[in-house]
């Protein structure tokens, strides 16, 4: 049986071939655009190299989508 790969780890090999960008970069960029937002995690998906970070504001999640290659944010969900 074939072993498969983690987000996590996917993500970290990414990193490591220079494609992905690291997530504490990622993170610095976007926790500082949600004030007053808890930042609670986030998720990687390794087929699209978007980062989703969640973050909890006056009772609403909010996730934000993030291209892993170039920092960008490409989507929001929620105030």
């Amino acid at each position: 049986m074939q072993r498969h790969r983690s987000d996590q780890e996917a993500a970290m090999e990414g990193r490591k071939q220079g494609k992905i960008l690291p997530l504490r970069d990622i993170e610095r960029r976007v926790t500082g655009r949600m004030r007053g937002a808890q930042y609670l995690g986030f998720d990687f998906d390794a087929g699209t190299a978007i980062y989703t970070l969640k973050f909890l504001r006056d009772g609403a999640v909010i996730w934000v989508d993030v291209d892993g290659r170039t920092g960008e944010i490409v989507g929001r969900t929620g105030q």
